[in-house]
């Protein structure tokens, strides 16, 4: 056995978990103003991507109900990408739009692999 493919599963699921928490705190900032101050103002769909960032991260980081939750942020950070930076220029690198790209394909691939292991899903299953 090679040593990636011993530790394929372990780092997925960090790459699952880290995604979910960045994602959630991304939430929790710009409905609670924590852990720092959200320094837009508050639209309807600034609220709504707030909920899903919040609720889909912590889903997405537990592991329950991971690909639905995985494909929904992954399609909240397209239409972020292309409503809040594309306009300015379609290269990520010049529009600041970096994070919600690799947030896009992180979940996507998230959506596609599921839950893996150290997750709720997993634990349900094996019970």
């Amino acid at each position: 056995m090679r040593l990636s493919s011993t530790y394929q599963d372990i780092s997925y699921a960090l790459l699952r978990i880290v995604t979910g928490f960045l994602f959630l705190v991304h939430g929790s900032q710009k409905l609670f103003n924590f852990p720092v101050e959200f320094t837009y103002d508050l639209n309807p769909l600034i609220v709504s991507a707030g909920v899903i960032e919040l609720l889909g991260g912590l889903l997405v980081m537990i592991g329950l109900f991971t690909r639905f939750s995985a494909f929904i942020c992954s399609g909240t950070m397209a239409v972020a990408y292309w409503m809040a930076h594309a306009s300015q220029s379609i290269f990520p690198i010049a529009n600041g739009g970096e994070v919600a790209t690799l947030f896009c394909f992180i979940f996507l691939y998230v959506s596609t692999y599921g839950a893996g292991v150290w997750s709720v899903q997993n634990y349900l299953k094996k019970s």
